[in-house]
């Protein structure tokens, strides 16, 4: 008798044990006991080179808070692939999700799912405004433009012939450096003729189709305005070997690795620099705040700063510190 409520008190110290390990079910409540916040971070996608950029700086800039683990999820530029991961990440109780949206009114109602399930929600490249209890680290997209357009308005000619490429529609950066552009240079310039544009949506390859058609139907394209690096890369592709399109000016967004050494090399004419590295840094750096009850709603930009070939070279030099050019 003896022997048996022996074995009956070890069983129950033992169940009492493993009722202890599971309280609260969820992966916050574990993430808590070890001391280890869980962050998601929805990408957009990770086969634009920006977007691939800000992943990789995002892991690096996780890794100086040993309190904190980054998991990355890549959307693939699918709205429903991005709506996915953020259900999934609210299923799998994190402690906060970081979101890239990829269409900001698309992702809209699943950001507004991760704050009405408690969880720390944070939009970032671009932010979706309005969502009550959501931070946003960000850059303003239309500061972004305006320091391309302040200097294009010298620097097209008179009566000159343009295209531009777009990003998403309903994308609060690709919407808001349209809207800068229209403002800060076409209305300022109505000598400018637009003779191409359409939604590339960010993508090179978009961009390569879109500038062979504009170069079959016109002899002559004096500038490319883009909404990205990326844009503009693609459609300098198709005019690098052409002598008729030797001189023609070209503007992105970003400050991508190559387009600084485009700009370096005389290609491409300028772009402002949305360092992913600043990005990471704030968004880490925003989440710990929020997680560690620091604040509880943070909302900030980072620098706009103009790249040109006049300082093309001191942002060559960095990437290639950071190994982002061999």
């Amino acid at each position: 008798m003896k022997k048996m409520i022996a074995i009956f008190m070890m069983v129950t110290m033992v169940l009492v044990s493993l009722a202890g390990c599971n309280s609260g079910g969820g992966a916050s409540s574990d993430s808590s006991d070890e001391g280890t916040y869980r962050v998601a971070f929805v990408a957009r996608t990770q086969a634009d080179s920006f977007a691939a950029w800000l992943v990789n700086e995002m892991k690096s800039a996780a890794e100086q808070y040993p309190d904190l683990t980054l998991d990355v999820f890549d959307g693939q530029a699918d709205d429903e692939k991005v709506n996915a991961a953020i259900e999934n990440a609210i299923t799998n109780g994190y402690d906060a999700i970081i979101v890239q949206p990829n269409n900001g009114e698309a992702q809209r109602p699943y950001v507004e799912s991760i704050v009405e399930a408690g969880i720390i929600a944070i939009t970032t490249n671009a932010r979706i405004e309005g969502i009550d209890g959501a931070s946003s680290v960000d850059a303003d997209p239309y500061v972004q433009a305006k320091v391309n357009a302040d200097i294009a308005i010298d620097q097209i000619p008179q009566n000159a012939k343009v295209v531009v490429l777009n990003g998403p529609s309903g994308n609060f950066h690709a919407d808001e450096r349209r809207r800068a552009w229209e403002v800060e240079f076409f209305e300022k310039r109505p000598d400018v003729q637009i003779v191409g544009e359409q939604i590339a949506g960010w993508n090179k390859d978009e961009a390569v189709r879109y500038m062979e058609d504009w170069v079959t139907a016109n002899s002559e394209i004096h500038a490319i305005i883009s909404m990205n690096d990326n844009m503009a890369a693609g459609a300098l592709e198709v005019v690098k070997n052409n002598p008729a399109f030797s001189e023609i000016l070209s503007y992105g967004v970003d400050g991508t690795p190559e387009a600084t050494l485009l700009i370096n090399e005389g290609t491409m004419t300028s772009t402002c620099l949305q360092s992913a590295i600043d990005l990471a840094e704030a968004n880490i750096n925003t989440v710990h705040k929020l997680l560690t009850g620091e604040a509880d709603e943070i909302h900030m930009d980072i620098d706009a700063i103009l790249i040109t070939g006049e300082n093309a070279q001191a942002y060559v030099d960095m990437y290639t510190e950071r190994g982002l050019i061999n």
